[in-house]
This record gives C-alpha cells, sequence and structure tokens, in this order.
C-alpha cells in the first residue's frame, strides 16, 4: 500500500518497519514530528527528554541494553547532544542506534544556518541524506542494518524542505528486531583513558571500511544522461537538479559520511565538465578537490548562503529561467507576530515600558524582540539568557537595576537549570523571569517536565519552576499574571530593587491550548476613541488603525490588555 506521506511522518515510519522500540527526543523544528508520529505506534516507546543530551544518552543507553533506538532534534539541538554523539563513536552500539537531526536552510525557524556535515566529520560517524518522503523511510531502515553492521551510531539528516514535504510512500508490515543480549563489557562501553585509545583505533578503522562500503550501496547511485555536464549532489538538493536539469548525468550521494573515492572518479571520467551541488557548506565540494578532482561549478556560482532552488540551479549553469509575471502591486511584508491573546504580550509590553534591558531566549517569547514591542536584546540559544544576564551584570554591576532574562518553562528545564545555579552559586544579582505557557509553545504544543504530561498523554510527575528555583538557592520567588499588568510592573520593579537573585514565574497557559477558555471579544466605541494609539502599544493582529481603533472580534479572544492601556473607557466588552 501506498500513503502520501510527509517525511518526518516517512521517517517514523521507517523506524517503525524497523522494528525500533526506544525513541527520546527534544522537539525542535524540522525535526518534531518524527518522534510524534513514531509515538502513534504502540510497539513503540516514546519520550520527550528535557534536552537533546538526555535524549541521545537514553537512546545509547537503550542501544547498549540491545534494543533499537532513535532520537530526534534539529540542527543547533545537535551541539547540545555533542558530547555523548563524539564518545558514542568510541563505543559503538549493540542495538541499531540512529540519530535524526534536521538541517535548516534559510532559517524558517531557527538562529543560523548550521551544516549538520562538519558534526558528522568531527565525530567520525556515518551519516546518510534522504532526498524525499520515500527515502525517508528506506534511508532509516537501512540506518539500523548500517549501525549494527558497523558497531557505530548513524546520523540522519535531513532538512526543512525534505522534512515537511510529502511524497508516495509504500507501506511495508513491521519487522521485530529481537532484543540483543547485552554483555558486561567494560573495555567497549568504559570510556577511561585506557579504553578509549584502543578504541579510537576501531574507529579509524571502521571509517575506512565504511569509505570502502560507500563505493557500491544502496544510499549512492548513479543517472547517467547528456554527459556535456555531470552533477554529483545529495539530498534536497538531487531534486532541484532532477527538475532544473533533467539532461545532466548525476551521482546522487546518500552516504555523505565518509564520501567515497572511486566512484567519485569514475563518473567524474564519464562526464566533460563536473558540478557540485549542495546547500549550505562545500562539504562534498572540498572532498573532489582534495581527491584532486576539478570542479568546474560549485560554491562559486551557488553560494554559501540559504535555500537553493530550481531557478537559482538554472542561473548558476547559464540556463534561461521560465518567465514569471509580476503582480501589480507589492505584496505586504508579513512578519511573525505573537497570537492574540498570548500570554507573552502583556510582560513585553511592561518591559518596554520600564526600559530595561532583557537578555532573550529560544521560543515564541523571541519575538518580544519586535517592534511595537521591542523588549529584547540579545537571544543566542536555549538557556543562554540566564548566562548572559549573569556575565553583563559581573562587569556593569550598574546594570542589575535595568537588566532581567526571560526564558521559557521548556527551555528553563532544557538548560536553564544550570545558568540560574551558575548566577546563585557566583553571587550574581539579577531578576529572572519564567515565562510559564503550561506547554512547549513554539514547536507545536509538546509536553514537557512542568506539564504533568508524556509524549503519550499520560500523567506524569508534575516539576515546579517555584520550588526548582529554591532549590537552586533562590531565595525570592513569586508568581504573576502577565495580563495583569499593574501586578507584573510592580512585582517586576520591587524585584529589580533588591541586591540578591529573584525568580518572577509569570505564569498563563498558552492562548492557543485547547482547554483554554476564552471571554468574548472586545469592542472599541468610535466615539470614545480619542485615536491616541495606546491600544497598539502592545502590537496585538486583532486591533487595527484607521483614523479611530478597531478590533476585528473574529481575532480577538478577550484577554483585555488593550482595556487596561485606554485612560479613556473606549473599550469594554
Amino acid at each position: 500500500m501506498k500513503k502520501l506521506l510527509l517525511g518526518n511522518a516517512a521517517a517514523a515510519r521507517g523506524l517503525f518497519e524497523a522494528g525500533c522500540t526506544f525513541v527520546s527526543s527534544y522537539p525542535g523544528t524540522p525535526s518534531t514530528e518524527i518522534t510524534e508520529e513514531a509515538a502513534k505506534f504502540p510497539e513503540v516507546y516514546a519520550e520527550w527528554a528535557p534536552n537533546e543530551k538526555c535524549a541521545l544518552e537514553a537512546a545509547l543507553g537503550a542501544s547498549i541494553a540491545g534494543a533499537r533506538a532513535m532520537c530526534a532534534m534539529k540542527h543547533v539541538g545537535l551541539n547540545v547532544a555533542a558530547d555523548p554523539l563524539y564518545t558514542a563513536a568510541y563505543t559503538g552500539v549493540n542495538g541499531g542506534l540512529v540519530i535524526a537531526v534536521a538541517d535548516d536552510p534559510g532559517m524558517h525557524s531557527s538562529q543560523n544556518e548550521q551544516d549538520s556535515r562538519h558534526h558528522a566529520i568531527a565525530s567520525k560517524v556515518p551519516m546518510v541524506e534522504p532526498a524525499d518522503s520515500g527515502e525517508c523511510r528506506d534511508f532509516m531502515k537501512l540506518a539500523f542494518e548500517l549501525s549494527e553492521t558497523f558497531d557505530t551510531p548513524v546520523l540522519f539528516r535531513t532538512c526543512t524542505r525534505v522534512a515537511h514535504s510529502q511524497s508516495l510512500v509504500e507501506l511495508y508490515d513491521r519487522q521485530e528486531a529481537p532484543l540483543r543480549e547485552y554483555v558486561k563489557n567494560p573495555r567497549k562501553y568504559v570510556m577511561a583513558p585506557g579504553n578509549a585509545i584502543p578504541q579510537h583505533v576501531v574507529v579509524e578503522n571502521r571509517t575506512e571500511k565504511l569509505r570502502a562500503y560507500g563505493e557500491d550501496c544502496p544510499f549512492n547511485r548513479v543517472e547517467m544522461g547528456d554527459t556535456e555536464w555531470g552533477v554529483i549532489t545529495s539530498g534536497i538538493s538531487y531534486q532541484y537538479v532532477k527538475e532544473a536539469l533533467p539532461e545532466v548525468s548525476v551521482l546522487k550521494l546518500g552516504l555523505v559520511n565518509p564520501l567515497p573515492e572511486k566512484i567519485i572518479r569514475d563518473f567524474a571520467a564519464k562526464v566533460k565538465k563536473l558540478a557540485v551541488v549542495e546547500e549550505l557548506d562545500p562539504i562534498i565540494e572540498t572532498h573532489l578537490r582534495n581527491l584532486g578532482i576539478r570542479v568546474d561549478l560549485g560554491k562559486a556560482e551557488l553560494g554559501l548562503l540559504g535555500e537553493f532552488s530550481q531557478n537559482r540551479i538554472r542561473a548558476a549553469f547559464g540556463k534561461a529561467l521560465p518567465e514569471s509575471q509580476k503582480l501589480e502591486e507589492a505584496l505586504p511584508v508579513r512578519p511573525p507576530v505573537l497570537c492574540p491573546g498570548c500570554p507573552h504580550r502583556g510582560l513585553f509590553h511592561v518591559l518596554h515600558k520600564l526600559k530595561v534591558t532583557v537578555s532573550g531566549d529560544i521560543g515564541c517569547y523571541t519575538l518580544g524582540a519586535s517592534a511595537p514591542l521591542s523588549a529584547m536584546d540579545s537571544t543566542i540559544c536555549m538557556g543562554a539568557s540566564i548566562g548572559v544576564l549573569h556575565g553583563f551584570e559581573k562587569v556593569r554591576p550598574e546594570a542589575a537595576r535595568k537588566m532581567v532574562a526571560v526564558i521559557g518553562d521548556s527551555t528553563f528545564m532544557h538548560s536553564g537549570m544550570t545558568g540560574l545555579v551558575n548566577l546563585v552559586y557566583n553571587q550574581g544579582v539579577g531578576v529572572v523571569l519564567i515565562l510559564d505557557n503550561s506547554i512547549t509553545g513554539m514547536t507545536g504544543h509538546q509536553q514537557n517536565p512542568l506539564t504533568g504530561m508524556t509524549l503519550k498523554e499520560q500523567p506524569t510527575a508534575q516539576l515546579s519552576a517555584e520550588k526548582i528555583a529554591e532549590a537552586c538557592g533562590v531565595k525570592r520567588v513569586r508568581v504573576v499574571d502577565p495580563q495583569d499588568l499593574k501586578a507584573t510592573e510592580a512585582a517586576i520593579r520591587e524585584e529589580l530593587a533588591v541586591d540578591e537573585p529573584s525568580v518572577i514565574v509569570v505564569r498563563r497557559p498558552c492562548a492557543l491550548l485547547k482547554w483554554v477558555k476564552h471571554k468574548p471579544a472586545f469592542h472599541i466605541d468610535p466615539d470614545k476613541c480619542k485615536s491616541c494609539k495606546a491600544c497598539m502599544q502592545i502590537g496585538c493582529p486583532a486591533i487595527v488603525f484607521s483614523g479611530k481603533a478597531a478590533i476585528d472580534p473574529t481575532l480577538c479572544v478577550g484577554c483585555g490588555l488593550c482595556q487596561q492601556l485606554c485612560k479613556f473607557g473606549a473599550i469594554s466588552e
């Protein structure tokens, strides 16, 4: 049977068919749906871990125990998981272990365009890269076999376009993978120097065996066409090449680390001119140049930045572009915006009003940096807000009275706790705002340790942000509702005035949660409206202004923030 599947759903189908029984991940766009889809199979245990490092360590534990295991993350999440990844390359596996990582060329939902192939090269772990949903299913199944055959973790690389596009996938029955015997083996799994030194030899020998395997493996294939141009490519770039240049000869690489030599030399000898088409960094191109193979078209023509497209590739090859029509009017820019009723809106309005420096973090609340709220000064990575606050105030002590850190509930559990411990332990002074919206919002409403529910919607221990803060040594901990602007402002002013660390848990559930009941829409009386635009200061998409302010009742959820800002009583239910 064939079914139209997202690339992520197809990857989940592949791990199901391969007999995988354990999945642990941290949500991160564009990888999230792999784990969500895997959780739908009763035969697969699936969980959300607090962060990617924990997820990979749990998956490695399941592998050592003899099960086939998988964990998924986005590209920047692999940075967090790098510590266990690099050592797992030395220990190897027992049951097959696959690590799915989704890159984000074009930065649709990310803070950088990191190329995860660098991690594969540096950790000396094989990496496979599918080009569509069908290959996502096929390559995932083959990755487990590759892992067990070569005693290694295997990286499974996708990107936004593969993860979130759909194509037909042939569905097969699940093939159970019996739990492998676990044998106590400190030499293999205890990576003290005495054991790690000989294991490094194993890693290098394995890499050479994998390189030889890549010369004739199911991941790599040659498609001969016109020999004027030969193109070496991989992943989604293969799809662009096939659509833009259907006549050329193609060497499609699905095993992108380690890269082969003989198949590349043979292909290059069959074509007059050679091109390498790969998004982000010149990994394949550099490999060819190191082999002494001339590259006639590559990064110099295609560039290092952003996603490719059919037109971009045709232009690089000097091909005519298809005719296009221009719209009579330019489309307006539609930047992302906090949803109507978002609990973060009131807080950022207050922070903007107080003119404080705000150390930000990764989440929906990063939109607090955008106008008209304009209430964020830095955003680096998951959990960085508290560390940045601490370092900033250590070199500028006067900033303690005018600076806060904001961090979401899921992000606090991910990597914020250690930052808070660092601040307290090293006698820092700062106000940390934990924005608890009762869910992991940015990636699509996933559970986390503060929600009291598991990935499979089973009740579990619900941790308390307040008690965790107290356990970290913070004596001043309080809770506020961000839709009460006066109370929120008063709490922040009071905590900024003290000379010790403090935590304010800013708690209100995400407006998009199914169980949240909204109030009736508000209305603006045009006769009372003075056109002062005070209500526009919160950047609510439900409020429009054309001479007078007005509220779109189809968008308004009755949060009441605008009513608190209007000094003329023009806004009512």
